[in-house]
C-alpha cells in the first residue's frame, strides 16, 4: 500500500525558533504578510518580537486580531477583507488552533473567492493557495501542521471541516518558550486535544507505519509530561517535551484524519461553545470504551505508550488500565462532565438528533475502529450527558 505523506515545506521546532521567522518569509517570497493573531496572545504583548522582527526587516505588514474562539465564516470573511485591501502576499497566524484555522480558511477563501460552506467536506480541497506560516502559541491543536481547519457555519451552527492540502501551512514555526504563559486551562484542553489525535490516529482505519512512528512517540511524550506542565508550567523541559509530542501527534493525525471523538465533539463546541480540546477530554473515557474491542492490539500499545500499562500487561489488562487511565486524567485535571459544566439538558437532548446528523456528516466516524449508526451516536450523546 502506498502512503500519502503530507507535511509543512519547512518545520522549524526548539527554543528561539520563531526568530527564523524573516529567513523564512523570504524563502517563501513574502514581503507583505498579514498576522492573523489570537487576541490574548496579542494583548499580553506575546506577539510582539515577532511582529517587531518584521518591522525591522523594513517590510509592510498588516494585523487582525480580532480571531473569535471557533472561527466562524463571519470572522473569516473579515480577514478575507484584509487581505484584497491590504495587497498581502501571506498569511503568518499566531496563536491556538482559532487563530490558525481562521488563517488557513481566510488563505483558501481568497485564493478561490469561494466560501466556506462550499469547501467543507466531502469536498477535498487539494489546490494551491497563498503561502501560510503558522506559530503556535499552545501545546495541542496540532493545526500548525494538519491539513484541516474547522469553521463554524453562523446560521447553521454547524462546525465545518475542510480538508485537504490547501489547508496544510506552508511552513510551521514551532516554539515551545511561547507555551511557557498558557494558563492552566489552556495547558489541559490543548493537551488532551494532543492527546486524543495520537489516539485517534493510532487506532484509525486510514492508519499508516508513518503515522504509528508519531502517533506512539507523541502518546510517549504527552503520557510524560502533560501533569507536570499542569502542576509546574515553568517547566521548560517538560514544556518542550508536551510542544514536540503535540507536533508529532498532529503529523500523524494529518495522514489519517481523526474520528469518532472528534466527529462527536464538534457539535458539542458548535452548539454550546465548549473548547475544542475540552469536549474530545469529556467524550474520550466513553468513546474509548465504545471502540476498544474493534482494534485491541492498538489501543493496548496506546496504554503502554501513555505509561498506564506495561509490556507485562495483557491487551485486555491494557484496554481496562486505558479507560481506568483516561478518566483519573479527566479527574486528575478538572475535566468537568457536559453537566458540570453548566449545558442546559433540555436543549442538549431536543438537539441529539441534529448533533448525531452534523457528527456523521464530518465524515470522520467513518475512520473509527467501530463505526456507529445515527441511532448508536445519539446513544452515545445520551451516555454522555448521564456520565
Amino acid at each position: 500500500m502506498i502512503n500519502r505523506i503530507l507535511t509543512p515545506r519547512e518545520l522549524l521546532v526548539g527554543g528561539g525558533a520563531v526568530n527564523g521567522l524573516p529567513s523564512v518569509l523570504q524563502k517563501l517570497g513574502v514581503s507583505n504578510p498579514l498576522f492573523v493573531v489570537d487576541p490574548g496572545v496579542f494583548r499580553l504583548g506575546l506577539a510582539d518580537a515577532i511582529i517587531e522582527s518584521i518591522r525591522a526587516e523594513g517590510a509592510s505588514f498588516g494585523v487582525f486580531s480580532d480571531v473569535v474562539e471557533d472561527p466562524t465564516d463571519v470572522s473569516v470573511a473579515q480577514v478575507v477583507v484584509l487581505l484584497a485591501e491590504g495587497k498581502h502576499d501571506g498569511v503568518i497566524a499566531i496563536g491556538g488552533g482559532s487563530a490558525i484555522d481562521t488563517a488557513k480558511a481566510a488563505a483558501i477563501v481568497h485564493s478561490t473567492g469561494e466560501n466556506v460552506r462550499a469547501l467543507k467536506v466531502p469536498r477535498i480541497v487539494d489546490f494551491d493557495v497563498m503561502p501560510l506560516v503558522a506559530i503556535p502559541t499552545t501545546a495541542g491543536t496540532g493545526s500548525e501542521v494538519t491539513r484541516a481547519c474547522v469553521i463554524t457555519d453562523s446560521e447553521r451552527h454547524e462546525k465545518m471541516l475542510v480538508l485537504g492540502t490547501a489547508a496544510l501551512p506552508t511552513a510551521a514555526i514551532v516554539d515551545f518558550e511561547l507555551t511557557l504563559s498558557c494558563p492552566y486551562r489552556v495547558t489541559v484542553d490543548t493537551g488532551l486535544d494532543a492527546l486524543t489525535h495520537a489516539l485517534e490516529a493510532l487506532v484509525n482505519r486510514n492508519r499508516n507505519p508513518h503515522a504509528d512512528a508519531l502517533a506512539l512517540s507523541a502518546l510517549k511524550l504527552i503520557g510524560a509530561n502533560l501533569e507536570t506542565v499542569c502542576s509546574d508550567p515553568q517547566n521548560r523541559s517538560a514544556r518542550e517535551a508536551m510542544m514536540l509530542g503535540a507536533t508529532h501527534a498532529g503529523l500523524a493525525v494529518s495522514n489519517t484524519s481523526t474520528a469518532l471523538v472528534h466527529g462527536l465533539s464538534r457539535p458539542i463546541g458548535a452548539f454550546f461553545h465548549v473548547p475544542h480540546g475540552l469536549s474530545n477530554a469529556m467524550l474520550l473515557p466513553l468513546v474509548t470504551e465504545y471502540s476498544v474491542l474493534s482494534a485491541p492490539e492498538e489501543y493496548a500499545a496506546a496504554s503502554r505508550a501513555l505509561g498506564f500499562a506495561t509490556e507485562a500487561d495483557s491487551s485486555n489488562n491494557a484496554n481496562e488500565k486505558l479507560i481506568v487511565g483516561f478518566r483519573r486524567l479527566n479527574n486528575q485535571l478538572k475535566i468537568p462532565t457536559l453537566r458540570a459544566y453548566g449545558i442546559d439538558g433540555n436543549r442538549y437532548m431536543e438537539l441529539r438528533p441534529e448533533m448525531a446528523r452534523q457528527a456523521l456528516q464530518s465524515g470522520t466516524p467513518q475512520n473509527n475502529p467501530r463505526v456507529p449508526e445515527l441511532e448508536e451516536v445519539i446513544d452515545l450523546y445520551d451516555r454522555a450527558w448521564a456520565e
